[in-house]
């Protein structure tokens, strides 16, 4: 168990997502931060109602519009054929089950879309999902909750790929995508849908946990803060006993708060994974979802900024690039990297490119350098550490 947390600190938690809630075009829309409110302890009221009958037109009427040709398309009116699982746990946190003519046509999209990543893998396990395994998992968890059974040959891919890590982790270990793996096969194993492969994903589960807490840092968080939320969604359903486990999860907790203290948490996604682990639940939780539970109502802020503004300066600079670019950039305390971007680019000497995602803008481009297939742009704080978020 997670011991509660300061409901002040969970409420100012919930009210960074209020403001995400008013944007209701299509590239906005963010079908996890209902979810997340559904399986907390807050809830919006109206808003809430509202945001999810917009979800419903938008993603409905683009979705059931979309044919797999249009993966590759520019065009930013339509969610991408990955948001549909989100879309479907959505459903399912407000209690419906997919059904009916429209919503068999989303789980027959889904399902191919699974099909599609499944050949991509090949029969031989050679290859490689063309989007990830963090997005195959999670289309196999969304079917599940929904009582959706998929062929034996789907749920191996991911079983194959937890049992042999290297086709799972690429160079590096996702705790995310870990988590997100041990979610899926904790819902099969609930449902039992794949019964011949029943061993198989208890094990399977057995060696993710396993993972996991060998992956918690000398702070306490699984990987590193922002995925600590799914990470601990999965280990508060374990059955798996000891007090191992009881201490790994009072330290990330810990790890957890002095984080939220310190504001670590503003990105919607990330909070939507959060608020579900501060009320002890999980996605796993939407198998049988409880619609009826009280949740304390959200009131928005209304933020004051400060009349005088200290003025910071940021050095900025693209070594891999000929010539290297490098310049000094003034901008208002607080301001966030993509700001330094912005006032970069009103000088001449500076480009860059964004995406639209459910976890904001993905940065594509930098002086005209595209990102090419399995590539991306990395953004380090002088001289060379990562930022964990970008």
């Amino acid at each position: 168990e997670i011991p509660q947390v300061d409901s002040k600190l969970e409420e100012r938690l919930g009210q960074r997502l209020l403001p995400w809630m008013d944007w209701f075009s299509l590239e906005h829309l963010n079908p996890s931060i209902y979810v997340g409110l559904r399986l907390s302890n807050l809830q919006a009221g109206a808003r809430e109602t509202l945001y999810l009958y917009i979800l419903k037109i938008n993603y409905q009427h683009s979705l059931l519009g979309l044919t797999f040709s249009d993966d590759n398309s520019d065009s930013q009116d339509k969610p991408s054929i990955g948001q549909l699982p989100l879309y479907l746990l959505a459903l399912r946190a407000n209690c419906e089950l997919v059904e009916g003519r429209k919503g068999d046509s989303l789980v027959t999209q889904l399902k191919r879309f699974l099909e599609d990543e499944k050949k991509a893998i090949g029969h031989n396990n050679k290859g490689r999902p063309r989007t990830s395994y963090y997005q195959y998992g999670l289309g196999i968890l969304a079917l599940c909750v929904h009582k959706k059974r998929l062929h034996d040959s789907v749920v191996g891919k991911l079983l194959y790929a937890v049992e042999h890590e290297q086709h799972l982790y690429q160079g590096h270990l996702s705790v995310d995508t870990l988590a997100m793996a041990g979610l899926a096969f904790t819902c099969l194993e609930h449902s039992n849908f794949n019964p011949n492969w029943k061993h198989r994903i208890t094990l399977a589960i057995r060696k993710v946990r396993e993972k996991i807490l060998k992956a918690q840092t000398p702070e306490g968080h699984f990987g590193n803060v922002y995925s600590t939320p799914l990470a601990l969604q999965l280990l508060m359903k374990s059955s798996m006993p000891g007090v191992e486990l009881g201490r790994a999860c009072l330290k990330a907790r810990a790890a957890l708060l002095a984080s939220l203290q310190d504001g670590a948490f503003q990105n919607a996604l990330m909070i939507s994974q959060l608020l579900p682990v501060l009320n002890g639940k999980s996605y796993v939780d939407l198998i049988s979802p409880d619609c009826k539970a009280p949740r304390v109502m959200l009131e928005p802020v209304v933020e004051t900024t400060s009349q005088t503004q200290e003025v910071i300066s940021v050095v900025l600079k693209v070594p891999s690039v000929s010539p290297q670019y490098i310049n000094s950039i003034s901008v208002p305390a607080g301001s966030s990297l993509e700001d330094v971007l912005k006032k970069a680019q009103k000088f001449r000497g500076f480009t860059y490119g964004t995406q639209n995602t459910l976890s904001g803008p993905f940065l594509t481009s930098v002086m005209g350098k595209e990102a090419g297939e399995r590539e991306f742009w990395q953004l380090l704080r002088a001289p060379d550490t990562p930022l964990l978020q970008g």
